[in-house]
């Protein structure tokens, strides 16, 4: 696991459910953004997010 999972996890755990009670559909749009935008940031730079 890299060093970026756990603060992502903690940002959708503590920041989106916890304090501001967004719903299930949210949650889902921001981890798929963040997926996308990790994919395309290691197609553009040739790294990993945990690199």
């Amino acid at each position: 696991m890299s060093a970026l999972a756990p603060l992502m996890e903690a940002f959708f755990t503590d920041r989106l459910i916890n304090q501001l009670g967004a719903s299930p559909n949210t949650i889902t749009g921001y981890r798929d953004t963040f997926r996308l935008l990790l994919g395309y940031a290691t197609d553009r730079t040739g790294k990993k997010p945990s690199e």
